[in-house]
């Protein structure tokens, strides 16, 4: 496809007229506080993917100023697109709006058809993955969202007075800065850690690594490669190292079969989307449970992707019962046998653990999670779940007994997010959305924090409207006569 860059610029002149139309990013209205002799921030976003975009986006939008995004990854890499991720394609369909807030200037295909036309887009079946980080890219600077990169959150601390306090590592530099509102759109992994099944726990590092960690493919050549899951993850990373050479590659998967139907997508709707959150929590446990038994299927796409290759095994009803290292190789030993592998990929999930986040250890014993708050019935039990986070209709935190009041100052805008909110943040289709909900209840959170502040700026409003020349009275005139 060949690019035209005059007409992405057009784009932006008329992304910029949209904007102007809609009145957007709004006045800002937010009192300005100040700690010795600083700013604190409104709203302190934590990640700068595509949730931490979007999230910045939404706030300004309606006026909430005072907002700064950090990401630990340098510019342009942030989130899995170009790091982690290994598909060739997204897996939502091409015209989903996504981060674009309603302003159809704004989304992928008006930007992509810029640059490409229309036909190209007609001729695309899925977007490429790479293609999806270059028109993030272009997102934050188009709407020059405040974003500090290369920049850890290493601590998050509750001050009595309200505030969160932030320890920063900006590319080894240490800092603290202090925030009104956090929110942590930390992603899929956003609260916890990759999940490795306990027979990997002893494994040597140089043995194995998690399917969300960056890998170097190109050393995989001529090795044999063993996978663990039956997901898109599994298939992308079984695609990838047979791609790159590898000389064998062996996909164990737990099941008898591979998951065929994904739930979710049968039932995606905007009436899902808005009102997932008002079920009551026996429903949405019953709708979460049921989607994980199912599991959500590889795409099709995924999986021909893996079997046009020849030197590619699939082994069913094959979890693994034993990792043994022999002479420089590791004996993997399931129900149906023993197989050698050089080297395992492990597409096994993520699993919300606080305790493996230094930087949420002082928070954690405060956050309420789904055992505190539901007991699921017989049968129904499920670990993963019930430690995810239990949360307000706003995305905040809920407290736990005795927990200071300003644990609901800090907003989950990740993957964790989803079984009280549904599926508005775990994917690109619904995501402007959820932003806009969340956005739209942290601004309501400050505006009742400064509700006095308001309140005396409206007692002491006195622009005249009027300035008593426009009318003359009647009687008064008469009885001048």
């Amino acid at each position: 496809m060949t690019a035209y860059t005059a007409p992405l610029r057009e784009l932006e002149e008329r992304l910029r007229q949209d904007l102007g139309w809609l009145n957007l990013p709004a006045k800002p209205w937010v009192p300005a506080r100040v700690e010795r002799g600083e700013r604190v921030l409104d709203v302190a976003v934590i990640g700068a993917g595509m949730l931490g975009l979007v999230t910045t986006a939404a706030l300004r939008n309606i006026g909430v100023d005072a907002v700064q995004a950090f990401d630990r990854a340098p510019a342009g890499q942030e989130g899995p697109w170009i790091t982690s991720a290994r598909m060739e394609t997204l897996r939502t369909r091409k015209d989903a709006a996504g981060p674009a807030l309603g302003v159809p200037s704004l989304t992928f295909r008006a930007w992509f058809e810029a640059q490409y036309g229309a036909q190209a887009f007609t001729d695309m079946s899925l977007i490429p993955r790479p293609m999806w980080m270059e028109y993030l890219v272009w997102y934050r600077q188009v709407l020059g969202l405040p974003v500090q990169n290369d920049t850890a959150i290493t601590a998050v601390t509750l001050r009595d007075d309200g505030l969160v306090a932030l320890t920063l590592d900006r590319a080894g530099r240490p800092d603290t800065l202090l925030a009104r509102r956090v929110v942590l759109a930390t992603g899929i992994d956003g609260l916890g850690t990759p999940g490795l099944p306990e027979v990997a726990k002893d494994l040597k590092a140089r043995y194995h690594a998690h399917s969300s960690e960056r890998i170097d493919m190109a050393a995989l050549k001529g090795k044999r490669v063993a996978v663990v899951g039956a997901g898109a993850s599994a298939m992308d990373n079984a695609a990838a190292a047979l791609e790159a050479g590898a000389a064998r590659v062996d996909i164990f998967i737990r099941r008898a079969d591979i998951p065929r139907v994904d739930k979710f997508s049968g039932v995606g709707s905007r009436g899902m989307t808005y009102g997932y959150l008002g079920l009551p929590d026996a429903a949405k446990w019953a709708y979460v449970v049921e989607g994980e038994r199912a599991q959500i299927p590889p795409p099709r796409h995924s999986v021909l992707r893996v079997t046009r290759h020849s030197n590619a095994h699939f082994h069913l009803a094959s979890p693994i019962e034993k990792l043994e290292e022999h002479g420089g190789m590791v004996e993997i030993t399931t129900p149906k046998g023993k197989y050698a592998t050089d080297f395992i990929i492990f597409a096994t999930g993520f699993a919300v653990d606080f305790a493996s986040r230094p930087e949420f250890a002082t928070i954690a014993p405060f956050i309420r999670r789904w055992a505190d708050a539901y007991r699921p019935p017989a049968g129904e039990a499920h670990p993963g779940l019930a430690a995810m986070p239990y949360l307000g209709p706003g995305f905040q935190f809920l407290p736990r007994d005795n927990a200071p009041p300003a644990i609901s100052n800090i907003f989950c805008f990740a993957y964790p997010a989803v079984l009280t909110h549904g599926k508005i943040t775990s994917g690109i289709p619904s995501i402007g959305e959820g932003a806009t909900r969340l956005a739209q209840a942290i601004a309501r959170s400050l505006f009742i924090e400064d509700r006095a502040v308001h309140l005396q700026a409206f007692r002491d409003f006195a622009v005249p409207e009027l300035l008593g020349d426009e009318w003359i009275d009647a009687d008064e005139e008469v009885l001048s006569a």
